[in-house]
């Protein structure tokens, strides 16, 4: 049995999994920004940066493949609730130093729930195609850091996420 006090808001008093009601709560604009990483050979990314990876445009294909996993998040994730989503903005920045790309995601709507759940869907489903798109290159690819950075809107307000995490 869970305590009616819990945290865990997606078990009802009896413990049961339940989609959270969220029809009594106001419409407010709403944002989530999303990070992660993929750590790959440099042989990798050269192929990234130069575009001649086997398979085309990686981070053109991996930028809709974020927004269509934003788009798809509650088809996925059996508790979340499908948005109206009203814009998601994903970007890559290559970083030659560490063999690595950065995706980072920005979902909004205006609804009574927020959009954390599809900015991370965003940001792991750019780094999957990513990892798609290059595996017969490297197959040991890493991907690591995918988190919440931000989020606005809401009865709970603005977070922002610690930064030595």
């Amino acid at each position: 049995m869970t305590d009616s006090t819990s945290p865990l808001t997606h078990f009802d008093a009896t413990g049961q999994a339940h989609m959270v009601d969220v029809g009594a709560k106001n419409d407010t604009h709403r944002i989530a920004v999303a990070a992660g990483t993929i750590r790959m050979k440099p042989e990798t990314l050269a192929l990234i940066i130069s575009g001649t990876a086997r398979k085309g445009d990686v981070l053109g294909i991996a930028r809709i493949a974020a927004i269509m996993g934003a788009k798809r998040t509650s088809d996925l994730v059996p508790l979340c609730h499908p948005l109206p989503i009203t814009r998601v903005a994903v970007d890559f920045e290559v970083d030659a130093a560490n063999n690595s790309v950065h995706c980072r995601a920005q979902v909004e709507t205006v609804g009574k729930t927020g959009v954390e759940m599809e900015a991370l869907t965003a940001v792991q489903v750019g780094l999957l195609t990513i990892y798609d798109m290059c595996k017969a290159a490297d197959r040991g690819m890493v991907m690591t850091n995918v988190r919440v950075l931000e989020k606005h809107g809401g009865k709970s307000g603005d977070w922002t996420a610690d930064v030595d995490k």
